[in-house]
């Protein structure tokens, strides 16, 4: 069956005039003439039957259609050359993953395992996205992700399911300097200390309280991070107590930078998933979960 598509040409030159809003910009990026980028646009419109762009004296704007189908162009555009590069690096050989990761748990636990991997499957390559929210599977290239959540967060994401990989435990931790001579303290103390929170779990304090009986009125108080290694960073420069998943910060445990303020971890709310979407499982993402299931936490 032939397959009612327009060039590719006229699509890139779409998609370059959408994003600059100007024929002419979009001819120095695409190293064309202006009138050809004119003409490329011109012929989508009567390919499709849809008027994309309005033109008058003052400029060009986006119709309606033409904004949407923009998007759905650069999307579609971005994981063709995705593919492209992937199969001209990998020369034919060989599969590919790509994963989005909430970025710490990228950086700080994803990547130093990827090594051993690449021992036991050398053909396998993981690309990696950062994303600190859902997603829609569907609106990206994106094979699988790797996301911290509740069960009833996990569920509502919609088109997928998810494989448990791991609980997670919190804790309270600071630099040193910030606790003096007091060593580690207690629930009362701590809810009169500086509180650093976290962008993506704005009730996690004051969950953290609450399962110690306490009643924090500062509990959603202080300065905001979007990344928990920037909260590790901020706690390490003592600008204040963080709570922070303990496998996250291993290194900083271990050399000092970091330690606990009060040893009551909260455990069982959140954990780690690996979230796919509803559809039928390749096999390079079935080894990479195999293996991810044998990994230590």
């Amino acid at each position: 069956m032939r397959r009612k598509l327009p060039s590719t040409q006229a699509l890139n030159c779409f998609e370059a005039a959408a994003r600059h809003r100007s024929f002419t910009r979009a001819a120095q990026e695409l190293a064309l003439t202006q009138g050809a980028v004119s003409r490329q646009v011109a012929a989508l419109e009567d390919f499709v039957g849809v008027t994309l762009f309005k033109r008058s004296q003052h400029g060009m704007t986006l119709t309606p259609a033409g904004e949407n189908y923009a998007r759905q162009v650069s999307r579609q555009l971005d994981s063709l050359e995705r593919d492209t590069l992937d199969l001209m690096g990998h020369q034919g050989q060989g599969d590919s993953l790509t994963l989005a990761a909430v970025p710490t748990l990228a950086s700080r636990w994803l990547i130093p395992r990827l090594p051993g991997l690449a021992r036991e499957q050398p053909q396998l390559q993981i690309h990696i996205e950062t994303r600190t929210r859902p997603f829609l599977f569907s609106d990206t290239g994106v094979d699988a992700a790797l996301y911290a959540g509740t069960p009833e967060q996990i569920r509502q994401w919609a088109g997928t399911h998810a494989t448990l990989l791991f609980p997670e435990d919190v804790l309270p931790v600071c630099s040193p300097e910030l606790l003096a001579d007091m060593g580690e303290v207690s629930p009362e103390i701590l809810a009169g200390m500086p509180l650093l929170q976290q962008a993506t779990r704005p009730e996690a304090w004051r969950d953290w309280f609450d399962a110690q009986g306490i009643y924090a009125t500062r509990a959603m108080a202080g300065p905001r991070y979007e990344l928990f290694s920037l909260q590790a960073a901020a706690a390490s420069c003592g600008l204040g107590v963080a709570l922070m998943p303990t496998l996250l910060i291993q290194a900083e445990l271990a050399s000092g930078a970091l330690v606990v303020a009060c040893p009551r971890p909260l455990r069982g709310q959140r954990a780690y998933y690996l979230v796919q979407p509803d559809l039928p499982e390749r096999a390079a993402l079935i080894c990479f979960k195999e293996w991810l299931l044998r990994q230590p936490h």
